[in-house]
């Protein structure tokens, strides 16, 4: 029996798979495996790799906050912002990264301070993220890039 994953932001969905064998969450508390007949939870998401798995291929996406509803069946993922990992852009994530470690470097007003380390974690996210998906090759995917639920 498969579990159904649905990955959303506000402004889209960003990835369904109906038939996945595995999801791995990056809930707050830690990282959560989910298989399929899961017991109810409702919990917050922080900023890290979730990895959806279909037999031997995978999706892997980096989910920056929101919160997940995982029933038996199905999990739903209502996250703040997300990316495909096959989507991340290294150049523009290591050009943020130094633009936020300036402006923590620079000593900006709280509010700001706050932005750029938001943006440098994120930034360090997106990077890791990119590495660890072009060390292990192109690897087998469960979409296609060009798939679009819009």
């Amino acid at each position: 029996m498969p579990i159904h994953i649905e990955l959303v932001t506000q402004e889209r969905k960003i990835f369904d798979e109906p038939n996945a064998d595995i999801v791995i969450i990056p809930a707050v508390e830690g990282e959560m495996g989910v298989l399929p007949n899961h017991a109810p939870v409702l919990t917050t998401l922080g900023y890290g790799e979730l990895v959806v798995r279909k037999g031997e291929a995978e999706e892997r996406f980096a989910i920056y906050g929101g919160v997940v509803d995982v029933r038996p069946d199905k999990v739903v993922v209502l996250a703040d912002l997300a990316e495909s990992s096959f989507a991340l852009d290294m150049e523009r994530a290591q050009e943020a990264r130094e633009r936020a470690r300036q402006i923590l470097d620079e000593g900006a007003p709280g509010s700001e301070n706050r932005l750029a380390e938001l943006e440098l974690r994120k930034a360090n996210l997106a990077i890791r993220l990119s590495q660890k998906v072009r060390s292990r090759g192109s690897g087998l995917r469960i979409i296609e890039d060009d798939h679009d639920d819009s």
